[in-house]
This record gives C-alpha cells, structure tokens and sequence, in this order.
C-alpha cells in the first residue's frame, strides 16, 4: 500500500505561483508513473501532468508551458510547480501513482486562484 500525501495548496493571486509536493511512503523507484489530477467544483477529476519512472514527462494542453511536474527519486517525492496561475486552475489538485495493477490516491490539496 503506498500512501501519497500532497502539500503545497493556498491561495494565490491570478500571475503568482504554488509548488506543490506530493511525498510517497515507499520508494517511487518502485511506481510505474506517477501525476497530478484535479478537480473543479462541479467538474469531472481531470491529469494535468504525469511523470514515468524514467522521467517522461506529459501535459494537459492547457498548462503546457506553465505547469513542470518533476521527481525526487532521493526524497520520494514529486513536485508540480506552477506558474502564471488563472482563476480557471482553482481546483483540489490530487497525487496519483501507479504500481502494477494497482493505482493510488492522496486526499488532495486545494489550490485557490483569485485576487
């Protein structure tokens, strides 16, 4: 069982920038991939980015060139650093990973877009 804890969320004026983190209680050596989901009120849970164990990175279009999703192999954790914020990025932002057959979920963290 790998247990995924996301940190990072706040609020933030449209422009500015959050990382957030997600730490894994196991080796991500071990996770196939590993990425970033969110969810608006009212809206279906959506990737935003993914990242595979050997560091292939891929994008939802519409953060490509503001969202980087990033690995610390040492630390066990995965970061989502994102930039140039709009209101339309307010969501609870989940960490998932990937091992085998089986899938894992943190309990999100929530990111608020507003001035």
């Amino acid at each position: 069982q790998v247990q995924l804890v996301e940190s990072g969320g706040g609020l933030v004026q449209p422009g500015g920038s959050l990382r957030l983190s997600c730490a894994a209680s196991e080796s991500v050596f071990s996770i196939n991939f590993m990425a970033w989901y969110r969810q608006a009120p009212g809206k279906q849970r959506d990737l935003v980015a993914v990242i595979g164990s050997g560091g292939t990175t891929d994008y939802q279009d519409s953060v490509k060139g503001r969202f980087t999703i990033s690995r610390d192999n040492a630390k066990n954790t995965v970061y989502l650093q994102m930039n140039s914020l709009e209101a339309e990025d307010t969501a609870v932002y989940y960490c998932y990973a990937r091992r085998g057959a089986m899938s894992y979920w943190g309990k999100g963290t929530l990111v608020t877009v507003s001035s």
